[in-house]
């Protein structure tokens, strides 16, 4: 059975054992969470990932985008991005490669680490076309289907697809005037085969035969937001709406399946926006765990928009988004580097952090208290180790006054907390 279908039928799986002592939290308090389709535990049946809960009361966690492209393929460079997402603690990994062997290079991935892994199957049919010098038009439904297959056969964990992409929502779509159109990619493929061959889209229209899929192997299904707002003033339309509207009604029909879902959202929205995106995916998804890509509340920060997406992100999971995608310097420029890799990472859990600590979950304070504590009193490696780069952390406070135990070259012999202290002492 899959994860949904044990828990409700009242079976605490060892999965969901390890994840109520991780997140302690009762475990037959997420028992019903995850009955109820508020949490899911992304487990792939054929691979033993480390058990790793997502959703309603649940640490918000963290996503880190991998995976080569036509231009740049470099697995060596995308295994060391994997290693990095361990170090700096990412609590998954979506393998997004377009170029080279993807069945070698996501088969070491799988290999390679414990974290959960989660695919787009259908870049793989386009670049397996691409390879055949066809494009995406071109496609059977049996392509795509059996790269599913094939991909939760291999251990797969999360596959995100876009089925909310219908006839009824590209005709919402082709009403409205956007700026910058679909910024999806599995979105604007679909939407492209659609239009050319006047048919529905497979993932909808077979929708059935995916979940069968996803029930024997356990696969979480991310809902794709194939009309995710690419721009400022694109977000929260028509369009975007539209496509929500279908994946609620997707949601439903996983969950009397048995099948675990979760839901993606909108990347570029304005801040003032961002709460309202949140609560309307909740209301018309059942609450299922919510997916997002930042959010981005500018289309300005080219070069810096991990920190773009750490503000977004900080506000969204503080209203209950549960699963924060990193982005990372290079968006919208290029592909990350192992340090934009890193830097994702970081920023996008210094965001998690900040809405932990707003939604009163129990270990986000302990933290942050554990340091303060550690400041007053100069230990500073309790600070360092508590800090979200350890490396870093020590090295700025060792370069400029690693012989100072009782200051650092901010304040110097100013220091407020010192003085503060001798003030007590005195």
């Amino acid at each position: 059975m899959t994860q949904l279908q044990q828990a409700q039928n009242g079976i605490l799986s060892p999965e969901l054992k390890a994840c109520a002592q991780e997140e302690k939290i009762d475990e037959r308090q997420l028992l019903e969470l995850v009955a109820r389709g508020e949490v899911v535990i992304p487990h792939n049946l054929n691979r033993r990932a480390k058990a790793l809960a997502i959703g309603s009361k649940m640490r918000t966690k963290v996503n880190a985008n991998i995976g080569t492209s036509n231009l740049s393929c470099y697995p060596e460079e995308e295994f060391a991005k994997l290693k990095l997402c361990e170090k700096y603690g990412a609590d998954s990994v979506m393998d997004l490669s377009t170029g080279g062997d993807l069945d070698e290079i996501r088969l070491m991935m799988l290999k390679q680490s414990s974290l959960i892994l989660g695919t787009v199957p259908i870049y793989a049919v386009a670049t397996k076309l691409e390879r055949s010098n066809l494009d995406i038009t071109h496609f059977d439904p049996e392509m795509l289907f059996g790269e599913i297959e094939s991909q939760a056969r291999q251990g797969v964990d999360f596959m995100t697809v876009h089925a909310g992409i219908t006839k009824w929502s590209v005709a919402a779509h082709a009403k409205q005037e956007r700026i910058l159109g679909i910024v999806s990619r599995g979105g604007s493929l679909l939407k492209r085969w659609m239009l050319r061959t006047g048919e529905e889209n497979p993932l909808y229209a077979q929708y059935d035969r995916l979940l069968d899929i996803c029930a024997r192997h356990d696969v979480c299904l991310s809902l794709g937001d194939g009309f995710r707002p690419g721009a400022i003033s694109d977000a929260t339309d028509a369009t975007q709406i539209s496509e929500l509207l279908v994946l609620g009604e997707l949601v439903r029909r996983a969950r009397e399946r048995g099948v675990q879902v979760m839901v993606e959202g909108p990347g570029h929205v304005p801040f003032n926006d961002i709460v309202a995106n949140v609560q309307l995916e909740k209301r018309i998804c059942h609450n299922a765990p919510f997916y997002v890509l930042g959010p981005l509340p500018t289309d300005i920060a080219g070069g810096y928009d991990h920190i773009t997406g750490a503000i977004g992100g900080a506000l969204a999971a503080s209203a209950g988004a549960d699963f924060l995608c990193y982005v990372t310097p290079s968006e919208h420029l290029c592909l990350p580097s192992p340090e934009d890799a890193k830097q994702g990472i970081i920023a996008s859990r210094i965001a998690a952090h900040i809405a932990d600590l707003s939604k009163d979950y129990p270990q986000a304070r302990d933290r942050d208290d554990k340091v303060a504590r550690a400041r007053r009193k100069m230990d500073w490696e309790t600070v360092f180790e508590n800090s979200v780069d350890p490396e870093l952390a020590r090295q700025r406070k060792n370069e400029t006054s690693s012989d100072l135990s009782d200051q650092c070259s901010m304040c110097g012999k100013l220091c407020a907390i010192k003085t503060d202290k001798e003030a007590e002492d005195a």
